[in-house]
């Protein structure tokens, strides 16, 4: 854990431990690990000099946050209105199907996690799904299948 509160405080140090600076270092904290890690969050409390439930209220009000391990790649399938009404849950349950995961879960090997958002941001190309940061637009069960057909792909290689 060690080499994991050097990147902390790196990031920290690249901020500035001042509490304006949280959300930055914790945003990049998060991008770094995938994850808040307990240690990390008791790392920003004490060098930003702030209660340690300040640091998880801010952790746990956006979703952007996890406090829990999540995967190298993780795919994002929006069920806002739009996305909704054009085939959304035909999409999550063929991703669902195809990688045996259910929304919040990461698979054992840590490649995978498949979350839902609320929206993404990008209606009038709904449905939507974002992998690994890509986005992927007017998404069908037969797109997506050919997506996580690549994605298994990529992790045998």
């Amino acid at each position: 854990m060690e080499r994991n509160l050097q990147a902390v405080d790196e990031i920290i140090d690249q901020w500035g431990a001042k509490p304006e600076s949280l959300l930055q270092i914790m945003l990049d904290v998060n991008h770094h690990f995938n994850y808040l890690p307990r240690e990390s969050i008791e790392r920003i409390s004490k060098r930003l000099r702030m209660p340690i439930s300040q640091v998880y209220s801010v952790a746990t009000f956006f979703k952007v946050f996890s406090l829990k391990p999540r995967g190298r790649t993780i795919v994002h399938v929006c069920t806002g209105t739009a996305c909704h009404v054009r085939g959304a849950p035909k999409i999550l349950d063929r991703v669902k199907q195809d990688l045996g995961l259910n929304p919040g879960e990461t698979t054992e090997d840590m490649a995978l996690t498949l979350e839902t958002v609320n929206c993404v941001g990008a209606c009038a190309s709904a449905p939507v799904v974002v992998v690994g940061g890509e986005t992927y637009s007017e998404m069908t069960p037969n797109k997506m299948a050919e997506i996580i057909k690549a994605i298994k792909a990529q992790k045998a290689a």
